[in-house]
């Protein structure tokens, strides 16, 4: 029995089952496509967020291309080598290929969630809804393991130094987190400068309901909903995904291990299989109860998972049972985080930390503000305990690379992961379509009710998300600590503390220049919307039609103009403290940023969740309903939440991963 398990997977086992992934997703897709698209204006409004959502992406991608091919040669003819140039180019080009197929995908589900929901009922439309989520699962999980996988056969048969071979590795993970920090960024800014700009001048100064035709910006909203909340979530979870993979790979070379080196890829490989049967499973049971459906995939998969890693470790004769323990603490750990965020953003009574800051409403949007904050702060404190238990249990058990171990553990099952968190926008996006194209109330009412439980299993995701960047960038910092021969980072040490306290800076500087991004380009869009009002005869009334591709297109330069000064300093901070200040001053600002990084993360993210709920919770008909002094309250507090939670909040899981893969790759340069 010895080996019987890890053996058959090796070598190309991973590239094997991420192919299968991938041709399961597009099975998906064909099932998707079966299904009607609507006619008339369904058919006109979903083109024009297809559209939108695939010309943003494709402009993105663009720009970003000399960025990585600037990479690609600076690595190629430094001392780094071809290797690691090309690994970058590959991550890279699998970031961005995951991404483009899931934000395809979404705006094709969308529009036909909403004709399912018109025509057959609840059942149908989450089902069209959850495999258009399905679809950006997968191909995050797959591509990660072709993409990976493939280099690692590869660099395995060029190289025979195991630790050369992890050095080329760690390319991989600088061109998808390269992706990953433009796409989650642009994509951000440009939903929540839509979304900002449509409520602010549509709800509170017109009167008028979201995803009101007569609107000019719920279009863009809707675009924004696709590139940001579903290929943005999908980059962000990819490089956290790969990341840990490759910090694991990296701290195994050292060991001389090679099984500990294929491990992470294997357990990828069991959790993309775990999560094809948690996506079957929930397909199953969602006609009993949607949330129980849900919920069971989220627990069934990590489940399956754990018993396939545990025979895994336990028939392969040079790994440890420890190191289960370890995967098994990263698995728990992140149901953990995840349940704590729900509690935080997703309650539905009064007595709820949601339901606190919609009773606050009543005195005004000052208190909803100052509630919605104290909520948002006291929401870091339970995941920052579980992380550090997760931190210090596997290291108990397996030493620096249980860190690792426990990451990928965590991020193993991403494919439903990302599933359950990617349903919620198109659901989202199904409800806007809805209502712009006139469909009769009882649409709206299964579409809000599939977006309400959209907003639980998003908040979820993000709790995941940030667990999950944290532990991938402590592995990836733990490698950094021993490719630069640092045992470690003494506090008595004044070099440590200087790059701590650069480091600690980062974090609020991208954040302010992120808000303010959303904040200008909302502004713009604001004046385009109350000009169109103005200018355009007869279009509050509902006899004109509003010009959607103008504020599109304030969104899309928007964002594209904003996303390159964090994407530098994400970049260029670690290279020039390496440089000028040596390797101690960096592993120092590793260590401060990664800190104020998951704080900021945590707080914005719950705050701007829990905001966002409470307002939700209002128009439900608690405290006296929409219309009232108390909902227009609470919309402030949602507005001012959307870019704590969509923008600057997810931009600080991919800025540390970013960081920290950066200067894992320049470590032998220093």
């Amino acid at each position: 029995m010895e080996n019987f398990i890890i053996g058959p997977m090796m070598p190309w086992g991973p590239v094997a089952t991420g192919i299968i992934g991938l041709v399961c997703a597009f099975v998906l897709y064909g099932l998707i496509m079966k299904y009607p698209a609507g006619k008339g204006s369904v058919v006109k409004i979903g083109d024009q967020i297809h559209l939108g959502a695939k010309v943003f992406m494709i402009t993105e991608y663009k720009i970003l291309t000399p960025v990585v091919i600037a990479l690609v040669i600076a690595c190629g003819l430094s001392p780094l080598g071809w290797y690691t140039a090309t690994a970058i180019a590959v991550g890279a080009l699998s970031s961005a290929i995951a991404g483009f197929i899931g934000m395809y995908s979404a705006t094709q589900a969308n529009v036909r969630t909403a004709t399912a929901a018109e025509n057959s009922g609840q059942e149908q439309a989450l089902s069209i809804s959850f495999f258009g989520g399905s679809i950006m699962g997968l191909c995050v999980a797959s591509m990660g393991l072709v993409g990976l996988g493939g280099l690692y056969v590869y660099f395995s048969g060029a190289i025979e130094d195991p630790d050369k071979i992890a050095k080329s590795l760690e390319g991989f993970g600088v061109g998808a987190s390269a992706v990953a920090l433009f796409s989650r960024v642009g994509g951000g800014i440009f939903t929540k400068s839509a979304d900002v700009g449509a409520d602010l001048v549509g709800k509170i100064e017109a009167g008028i309901p979201e995803d009101d035709p007569r609107n000019p910006g719920v279009i863009a909203d809707n675009v924004g909903d696709n590139v940001g909340d579903i290929a943005g979530m999908g980059s962000d979870i990819f490089e956290s995904y790969c990341g840990a993979m490759i910090a694991s790979m990296a701290i195994a070379a050292s060991y001389g291990n090679t099984d500990l080196m294929f491990l992470p890829l294997w357990l990828a490989a069991s959790g993309l299989f775990c999560s094809l049967l948690g996506i079957l499973i929930v397909r199953t049971q969602v006609s009993k109860s949607p949330a129980v459906a849900l919920r069971f995939g989220t627990f069934f998969s990590p489940i399956i998972f754990l018993i396939f890693a545990g025979l895994s470790i336990h028939y392969s004769p040079n790994i440890e049972i420890e190191v289960f323990y370890s995967v098994l603490t990263g698995a728990v750990g992140g149901i953990m985080i995840g349940l704590i965020t729900e509690y935080y953003t997703g309650g539905d009574t009064e007595d709820s930390p949601v339901g606190k800051i919609a009773k606050s409403g009543e005195t005004g949007p000052a208190t909803v503000m100052i509630t919605g904050l104290s909520v948002g702060m006291q929401s870091v404190v339970l995941p920052l305990f579980v992380i550090a238990a997760i931190i210090g249990i596997s290291t108990y058990f397996s030493d620096l690379y249980g860190v690792g171990i426990a990451a990928v553990g965590m991020l193993a099952t991403v494919g439903i992961t990302m599933a359950i968190d990617a349903y919620g926008p198109v659901a989202d996006n199904a409800g806007g379509i809805a209502e712009m194209s006139g469909m009769k109330p009882e649409v709206r009412e299964i579409t809000d009710s599939l977006d309400e439980l959209g907003n639980t299993t998003a908040a979820i995701g993000k709790g995941f998300a940030i667990g999950a960047a944290a532990l991938a960038a402590l592995a990836i910092i733990a490698a950094y600590m021993i490719a630069t021969g640092l045992e470690s980072l003494s506090l008595n040490d004044p070099r440590v503390l200087m790059g701590m306290f650069i480091g600690g800076t980062i974090p609020f500087l991208v954040s302010s220049i992120t808000m303010t991004a959303v904040g200008d380009a909302a502004f713009e869009m604001i004046e385009e919307i109350r000009r169109q009002f103005r200018e355009i005869p007869g279009l509050l009334e509902g006899k004109a039609e509003p010009d959607n591709a103008k504020c599109v297109d304030i969104a899309t330069k928007a964002a594209l103009n904003k996303m390159l000064l964090p994407g530098a300093i994400a970049i260029g901070s670690p290279v020039v403290v390496g440089f000028a200040l040596g390797p101690v001053h960096l592993g120092g600002m590793l260590a401060g940023a990664l800190l104020g990084c998951v704080l900021m993360a945590l707080m914005m993210a719950n705050a701007g969740g829990a905001w966002d709920n409470a307002k939700k919770f209002v128009e439900k008909g608690n405290f006296g309903g929409k219309g009232t002094d108390t909902h227009s309250a609470t919309v402030v507090g949602d507005t001012v939440g959307d870019p704590f939670k969509d923008t600057s909040g997810p931009a600080m899981n991919i800025l540390i991963n970013v960081m920290a893969i950066v200067s894992l790759v320049i470590a032998p340069l220093l």
